[in-house]
Order: structure tokens, then sequence, then C-alpha cells
């Protein structure tokens, strides 16, 4: 009898029966307030009717036609559409099925529209299990211990990631600044750099946002040596904090844009934008793939861009964000565990510390299982495991996230001794 590898380990006990909105039903007939919306994906909620009604339209009528045999029109519809909401400047499409392989697609093509060898990353940054995506990715050393050798010409500059090193954003910002310009001097030239990739708020790397300060020096720096900026959105794109785009809160033009996760509400679907200038220094071949852009997910896609707009999801993220991450932090300040809490819309982490300031894992741990046993639906994150992440659906309303602050506060109270 065939089984899931043993090393797929669950976060919470749950088997899901079927689910709608913020909430999974398990097999038992239990509800979960589900604050993980499959790490960030289900943006509209489980099974929003829009986007299971273009679904099912869809697999009536072609289910996969790939895109580089025939063309169908849910992707030429989704390509006309997401430029109406794409950065200025970024008007070219490639698709793809994961985060993973819209990252390795941005790799190509920096590497081979500058020609140059080495790329930029940042510490704590989470790019894929891939190898190359795995090679640029540090936030955390499970997703590639094992498979060395990595990939060549990855290099890695500080994030200005404040509580860790223990200063102030300021402080941490230049830092970090500053690390890039000797990385320059020492170890990748710039006019051997293509591009930074970087995500606008540290995902796996514990919800840490990135600042205007920061992300303007990487612009001027790109500018001035000719390096690109490769913004990773997978995690942050459309209206997961609160603006449409994560880096629309630091005001910073990106060269290439990375997206999948929230586009299509669950279904397999990520890509890369750039200019069509820019994407035409790929060269031929370089982009292909068998079930990119998938007629189905497209539909989808499509859907769930209608219902962020027609349902002012971009704007309950960042009134909802306020709420959760304002309740989050009421809850810390009682909670001498919880060293910080922050984030960006609805992405809010608590990071747990012990008394002398060291990452405190096991109660991060056991607060996330308390939290599921409850009914909350949580997830872990942060090199040490150590930060407890909410991450609910844009649909959320005022009274789940109330309802989930109350589980959080009897959660923490309980996984503290403090009740």
């Amino acid at each position: 009898m065939a089984q899931l590898s043993p090393l797929l380990k669950q976060a919470t006990p749950v088997v899901v029966e079927h689910g709608e909105g913020a909430y999974l039903y398990d097999v038992d007939g239990n509800r979960h307030l589900d604050f993980t919306a499959g790490i960030g994906v289900t943006s509209t909620g489980h099974c929003h009717p829009k986007v299971v009604k273009a679904a099912q339209e869809q697999i009536g009528k072609v289910i996969h036609a790939q895109y580089t045999t025939v063309m169908h029109q849910p992707l030429l519809k989704l390509t006309e559409r997401l430029g109406d909401v794409l950065p200025a400047g970024l008007d070219s499409l490639f698709f793809a099925n994961s985060g993973s392989e819209a990252v390795e697609a941005a790799l190509r093509l920096s590497r081979q529209a500058t020609g140059r060898p080495n790329v930029i990353v940042f510490q704590g940054g989470f790019h894929g299990r891939t190898v190359a995506a795995a090679s640029m990715t540090t936030s955390g050393t499970r997703f590639s211990a094992g498979i060395s050798p990595l990939m060549g010409g990855v290099h890695v500059a500080p994030f200005p990631y404040a509580y860790h090193y223990g200063w102030d954003e300021q402080t941490a910002t230049k830092f970090a600044l500053r690390e890039l310009d000797y990385l320059f001097q020492t170890i990748s030239a710039p006019n051997e750099t293509a591009a930074f990739f970087i995500e606008p708020m540290l995902g796996e790397g514990g919800y840490v946002p990135a600042n205007r300060e920061f992300m303007a020096g990487l612009r001027e720096r790109a500018d001035r040596h000719g390096i690109l900026l490769v913004i990773d959105e997978i995690q942050t794109g459309f209206g997961r904090t609160g603006r449409f785009w994560g880096h629309d809160h630091f005001d910073v033009r990106p060269d290439v844009v990375l997206i999948a996760k929230g586009l299509a509400s669950g279904f397999p679907l990520s890509g890369i934008a750039a200019s069509k200038e820019l994407m035409s220094k790929a060269f031929p071949g370089s982009q292909g793939g068998t079930y990119g852009g998938n007629a189905v997910s497209c539909a989808a896609a499509l859907a769930t861009l209608d219902v962020i707009e027609e349902e002012n999801l971009v704007e309950n993220a960042a009134a909802r964000g306020r709420q959760l991450l304002e309740g989050a932090r009421l809850i810390a300040d009682k909670t001498p565990e919880i060293g910080e809490v922050r984030g960006l819309g609805l992405l809010v982490g608590s990071e747990f510390t012990k008394a002398d300031g060291t990452p405190d894992t096991a109660l991060a741990a056991a607060a996330q299982q308390e939290a599921a046993r409850r009914g909350l639906l949580l997830l872990t994150c942060g090199a040490y495991s150590n930060v407890v992440r909410m991450i609910p659906p844009l649909v959320v309303t005022a009274e789940q996230i109330d309802d989930a602050l109350a589980i959080w506060a009897e959660t923490v109270a309980t996984v503290t001794g403090s009740k």
C-alpha cells in the first residue's frame, strides 16, 4: 500500500473535507478558522463562488492547451488584464506554475539580458526549493541542506532585520547598505552583478518588512551600476500587504516582478513581468514549459482579479491588517515571551524569544499547536521557526479577526503559563 513520503510533516492534524471563505471543515465536521490561506494562496478564501464558476466553465471548454503549441483565450485575457495592475513599464509576461519556476525564469532572464554571472540575494530571503531557487534561499538551511554543490554565482547581503540585530531600523538599514557596498568591493564587482533578488517583506525568513530607505538604496545602486532590481512578490502581491504590491509601500520601481500564490486563488500559476525591451534580451527558447499558463488556472486568475476589485479586497486587507496587527501587539504587550510583532497588511508575525533575547522555537511551536487545537490554524517561520505567522484570506471579516485574536490571546496565556 502506497503512502505519502514520511518527510511531509503536517503543521496541523486537520484532514479537510471542504472549505468556505476563511474556514476549513474537517472530516469530523469541525470548523477551523484558517489563518494560513494555503501559505498565502487562497486570497479570495476557500472556494469563492465566482472562482469556482470560472474554473468549472473552463474545464468544460479546454483543460490543457500547451501555450507554445496553441494559444487559448484565458491566457490572452489574463495577460491583457494584468496590464491594468502591473507596475508601470512592465508590459511583457511569461507564465509558469510555481514560485520556484518564476524565480528561475527571472534568474535566466537576468543573466542573459545583462551578460553578467552573479546575483545578490538578501539574508533571510526565500525564493524556492528547486536547486537554483534553493541556492538563492537563506531563510533556513533546511531548504538547501544535503544537495550541495549549490548553484554558483549567488552572493548574500544583509537585510535590515532590526530586531535580529538588536538595533533600531535606521541603524540596521545603514548597516545593510554599507555591507552591500562592501560586497561589491570584495566578492561581486558591480559589472559582474546581474540582479538583486529581494522580497519586499521576508516571508519564510520571519515576516520582516523592508523599508523605504533600504529599497531606495537598492534602486539607486541598481541604476548606478546597470543591475536589475527583481522584486519577489510571490507572497506579498495581489493585495496581501494592504497595497496591490508589497513594494508599493516603499515607492520603488522594479525591473522585474515575480508573481504566484494569490494570483489564482489556489490553482497553480506563476509568472514574471518585465518590460518588452528587457524580456526580448533573453535567449530564444529560454522560456517555456508543458503546463505553464494552464487554461483553468488562467480562468481562475481572471475571476480572482474580478473578486479583488469588486469586493475591495486590497482595502479590506489594509483595514483588517491594521486590526490584526494592533490586536496581536496588545497581546504581546502582556507577554514578555513575545519579543516583537510586525507585519504588513494580512501578513502578521509574532516572534517568540527567551528572557536573554535568544529565539524560543519550542514556545512558538507550542503556541502554533495549541492554537490549532482551539480551532485557529497558523504556521511558523523564521530561521529558528520561532515566529508564528497569521495569513488570513483577503476576504476575512472584522468579526473573524476578533475571533482569531481571542483564540490567540487564550493560546498565548496557556502556553506561557500566565493563565
